[in-house]
This record gives structure tokens, C-alpha cells and sequence, in this order.
């Protein structure tokens, strides 16, 4: 089959859920039926060198041989960005259908998601027009802030909250910089070519589980040792790195805050709420195509070979 007149493949949902596993076996089970596949991505803390074990991102040994984009690419002090991000997919994705293979997008990070697929145009910053914006704010406080929001564009004022500083910042640096509203450049849900996305469903119980057992295989594995190793590169001071879910606990036992128990606690907790925010998100885009984790993968291959056309 010719994979040009396949649609862009994106294996998308909540953490824990079995993506990137599910994602090997689809590129697989293509394989076999001659289409190539080559995975890219999504995961918006699998971009950084060194981050392995906490961000769950598939050792080389373990891929099959399909070819990985978009993991390790950023150095820790770097600043991820998912405009950035959006123009490398793009460039990825391009670079695969040149080579008659078909893109395969896996990841859980929601804006990033939206990026690779939707037509999406990301206003450019102005650091100068910031700065003032967040003396101004400082200075006047929020409340006046999210009233001059509400005078050139209201329909941002009424979605963003006046305690939200930086998206009401955000809000006015957009007005200010391109003279749209900022609610103008909220995305619609329109593919920039044609895409069909899986997820991988599992009752909430269930899902707290499995992130119980994988928290617990993640220490087993080191990833304590993985931070500590990143704490010398600076993980501590970067500016977006050490939010990655549950790097932070790890640091607080290294630093003798809390126990190995307590960290692994604070992990699956956070690891859980994570789940629940990605539920919210994923939830609100009718055009995913949900599998049922319990059906089992062979079944959910056989489903997501229908939805292609192929047998």
C-alpha cells in the first residue's frame, strides 16, 4: 500500500496508558503489511538529553529498529517551546513522507499534540513589551490588568481568570505585538493534513495501577541515580527541565527532605493528577478514536487496522 495516501498516525492519552508500546507494535503490524513507519515524539520532556528513566522514554535497544525523532534534542539549560516544537514536527514529518514511510506521533503532551496536527499559528514574544506589561502589574496589580484585557479582548478576559498573571500578560503582549486578540489565535480543531489519532482508554483504577507499578519499576531501574546525575548538569535551575513529573521529589530525597517511600508516593501522586489533567484535555477532542487498554493489544491492532483500511 502507498503510505502517502495513508493519514498521519498520532497514538496519543494519558501517562501510563501504554502509548508507546502500542505504537511499536502498530508500526510493526504495518511493517509487515509493507508500509514503513518512523515514530516521532510528543512528549514535551522527552526532548531533553540525559532525561530517560523519569520520562518513560523507550530505551534504543527497545524500538525495534523503527527510527525515533524528537527525543534528545534539547540540552538541559534550553528552554522548551512548543512553537519550536511545532516547526521541527513539521519539518519531520515532511522529511518522513519524503522517504514514502509513514509518521506515527506518539506522546501525551497536549499542546504539542495540537501543534503536529492542527493548523496552528503561534504569535512571536517581545521581551521588552513583557517586561512592561509585568512592571505594569506589579505596579497596578491584577484586577486592573485583567480590566484593560477585558476593554480589547473580552472574549479572552471572560475565558482567562485576573489570577492567571501570565496568560493575561500573555493576552495583552499578543494584542500589543500583533494588534489581534489574543482569543483570535486560539486554534481550531482542523488537521493541517489529514490525521487519525488513537487512544488508549482504561478505567481510572485500573490506570492508578499501572502508574503504581511504574513508578516502582522507574526507582528499580535508577532513576534515582538518572537525577542525581542531572542535579550536576544543573537540573535544578532550568527553566522548564525540572518540572518533568516527579524529578522534583527525587531531588527533595537526594537532599534528605523526605524518605524513598515518601518519594515514591509524591511520584504517583503527581503522576496520577498528571493523568487526570491529560484526561481533561484529551476528552474535549471528539476525533480521537478511543481503544479499549482492556480489549488487549492484538484486538486494538485489529481495530486501529479498520480505521486505516487495511486488513
Amino acid at each position: 500500500m502507498d503510505s502517502s495516501k495513508l493519514p498521519l498516525l498520532a497514538v496519543v492519552g494519558l501517562t501510563a496508558s501504554g502509548k508507546s508500546g502500542f505504537s511499536l507494535h502498530l508500526a510493526a503490524a504495518l511493517g509487515e503489511r509493507g508500509i514503513a513507519c518512523e515514530i516521532i515524539s510528543a512528549d514535551a520532556f522527552q526532548l531533553y538529553r540525559g532525561m530517560n528513566i523519569g520520562t518513560a522514554k523507550i530505551p534504543v535497544d527497545e524500538r525495534r529498529g523503527i527510527p525515533h525523532h524528537l527525543l534528545d534534542v534539547l540540552q538541559l539549560e534550553e528552554k522548551a517551546s512548543v512553537a519550536d516544537y511545532q516547526r521541527s514536527c513539521r519539518q519531520v514529518i515532511e522529511q518522513i513522507r519524503s522517504r514514502n514511510a509513514l509518521p506515527i506521533l506518539v506522546g501525551g503532551s497536549g499542546l504539542y499534540v495540537r501543534a503536529a496536527l492542527d493548523k496552528i499559528e503561534f504569535p512571536g514574544t517581545d521581551s521588552a513589551i513583557r517586561a512592561r506589561l509585568e512592571a505594569q502589574a506589579a505596579q497596578l496589580g491584577m484586577e486592573k490588568m485583567h480590566q484593560r484585557l477585558a476593554e480589547v479582548d473580552p472574549q479572552s478576559a471572560a475565558r482567562i481568570v485576573p489570577a492567571n498573571e501570565r496568560r493575561v500578560i500573555r493576552a495583552l503582549e499578543v494584542y500589543e505585538l500583533t494588534g489581534k486578540k489574543f482569543s483570535a489565535t486560539m486554534p481550531r480543531r482542523e488537521y493541517f493534513q489529514p490525521a487519525l489519532q488513537l487512544g488508549i482508554s482504561w478505567p481510572l483504577p485500573v490506570l492508578d495501577e499501572r502508574i503504581s507499578q511504574r513508578t516502582t519499576q522507574m526507582l528499580a531501574q535508577g532513576f534515582i541515580a538518572e537525577v542525581e546525575e542531572l542535579q550536576k548538569q544543573g537540573l535544578a535551575d532550568t527553566p522548564t527541565a525540572c518540572r518533568a513529573t516527579g524529578y522534583q521529589a527525587v531531588m527533595d530525597l537526594l537532599a534528605g527532605k523526605i524518605t524513598r517511600d515518601e518519594a515514591a508516593e509524591q511520584i504517583a501522586l503527581q503522576t496520577r493528577q498528571l493523568a487526570r489533567k491529560q484526561r481533561k484535555w484529551f476528552r474535549k477532542d471528539p476525533r480521537i478514536h478511543w481503544l479499549d487498554g482492556e480489549a488487549g493489544t492484538s484486538a486494538n491492532l485489529e481495530q486501529a487496522l479498520t480505521l486505516l483500511g487495511i486488513k
